[in-house]
């Protein structure tokens, strides 16, 4: 990286004023106080940081902030990126997704122009199969999407991968489009999230370019969409996104969406689109087990060079058990806290600096068991009701409820919750979802009970 001239550092530290208003003093001078500006250009501006650790943390966390302070200060094509100090724009690489078929590394150059390319598709080079950790919550999903990015999951179109929130839909999408552009960078891979679309498409309309956006995503060779639930409730959005969905279909070109629940659950969704997400293969993403958040924390701590004991990273996965996301995240609080602080983490030294992350987890923690429990008795039914086939109407809503709130409440699966209500399938839980979302919205008793019982479970 080259160094910045007086302009380029001017610029930073507007940016770093922009910055100090949008984060909090903690947040900034934790991670960008020691950010340096990299080489701009008319379309990229690079920010140099001093570790891996603040490269990942930062673009997890805040490079919506860092985008909008860039924005402000340079033209609003300009795009942000972030690399360490010292590095060519991360030309190193990751060898498996850059090298060969045959075992071979890539050259330096052209890994570096490879990470180029995904960079300007919007692809995270970090996010690829190997750094991907698989679990038996996520080993379907990882093996549709390592046949899909293959070619040999020719069925699998479209690939819908959906789950809760940080649990690694995005990186296995974005793992399909890095290898994929490993073995043939001349393939036409378009990257966006939903809300992106969106706004490109009603920019389209308002300056009249309808044509050049169809070009754009109806040309692709993989289109890969991520949250698109977020296009529910827009009409129009749907209705260009049904046609460019239907040319590339026939064009043979690979789909791949992903989604914070199935499709059947989009509210406000064409049907005529939730058919045909629904019409190739559908996987989800679970919540990791115990043995695989510990795996998860130690491939995390190999990549990013961080030492801490046993015995913490096992408070770690016992204690955050929800959400990918957040465990990676409280292993970033503690390596920076042992780094500039240079001692070593205990379990409570790791309890009180993770103390909202951990209060925040544990409030979130309700058991199928623990609603069926609750629902019993305000419903004042048999607790083994929740699991018989008694069709009493007071049973069978109770029932509901239960269900309802175990869908909303828990990261158990479809499936999971079904067995739990005495083998029931999963359509007859999306059934009850729907059922009590519609008497919710229409009758204020059904609602202020399901509040109600929500609130018990929280405390």
């Amino acid at each position: 990286m080259t160094t910045p001239s007086t302009a380029d550092q001017t610029i930073w530290n507007a940016v770093s004023g922009h910055l100090q208003e949008l984060l909090s003093p903690d947040a900034y001078q934790r991670w960008f106080d020691g950010a340096a500006c990299g080489e701009i250009s008319q379309n990229e501006i690079r920010i140099a940081v001093p570790s891996d650790i603040h490269q990942v943390w930062i673009e997890t966390n805040f490079m919506p902030e860092l985008q909008s302070a860039v924005s402000k200060v340079l033209d609003a094509t300009v795009v942000a990126r972030v690399c360490v100090a010292g590095s060519e724009e991360m030309s190193s690489g990751d060898s498996d997704e850059n090298g060969s078929q045959s075992g071979l590394s890539m050259p330096a150059a052209d890994k570096a122009n490879l990470n180029k390319k995904l960079k300007g598709v919007g692809l995270n080079p970090l996010f690829n199969f190997k750094r991907f950790v698989v679990g038996q919550n996520s080993e379907f999903a990882h093996a549709a999407c390592t046949a899909v990015a293959s070619g040999s999951g020719v069925s699998y179109n479209p690939l819908f991968i959906h789950g809760s929130s940080g649990l690694g839909k995005t990186h296995l999408m974005q793992s399909v489009g890095n290898r994929m552009l490993s073995e043939n960078p001349n393939a036409k891979v378009v990257y966006l999230t939903s809300e992106k679309f969106t706004n490109e498409f009603i920019d389209a309309v308002k300056k009249g370019d309808l044509e050049k956006f169809r070009r754009r995503y109806r040309k692709a060779d993989v289109l890969l969409i991520d949250d698109i639930q977020f296009l529910a409730g827009k009409e129009r959005s749907q209705e260009e996104f049904f046609h460019t969905f239907n040319t590339l279909l026939d064009l043979q070109s690979q789909i791949v969406l992903t989604s914070d629940r199935p499709a059947c659950e989009i509210k406000n969704f064409e049907p005529r689109l939730i058919s045909r997400f629904e019409s190739g293969l559908t996987v989800e993403t679970q919540t990791p087990r115990m043995e695989t958040r510990v795996a998860i924390l130690r491939k995390k701590m190999d990549d990013w060079d961080v030492k801490l004991s046993d015995e913490v990273i096992r408070f770690l996965a016992e204690r955050i058990r929800s959400n990918v996301r957040r465990l990676e995240g409280a292993l970033v609080r503690l390596a920076t806290y042992a780094s500039l602080g240079g001692t070593s983490i205990t379990i409570e030294r790791a309890e009180t600096l993770l103390r909202d992350i951990l209060r925040e987890e544990g409030s979130k923690q309700v058991s199928i068991d623990a609603i069926q429990k609750a629902v019993s008795e305000h419903f004042d039914i048999r607790l083994a009701d929740m699991s018989s086939r008694r069709r009493p109407a007071n049973i069978a809503f109770a029932r509901q409820v239960a269900m309802y709130l175990s869908r909303k409440m828990t990261q158990s699966s479809l499936m999971e919750i079904g067995d739990a209500f005495g083998g029931r399938d999963h359509g007859t839980v999306i059934h009850a979802v729907k059922k009590v979302e519609q008497r919710i919205g229409n009758e204020s008793m059904v609602r202020d009970t399901v509040d109600l019982l929500d609130a018990m479970l929280q405390r």
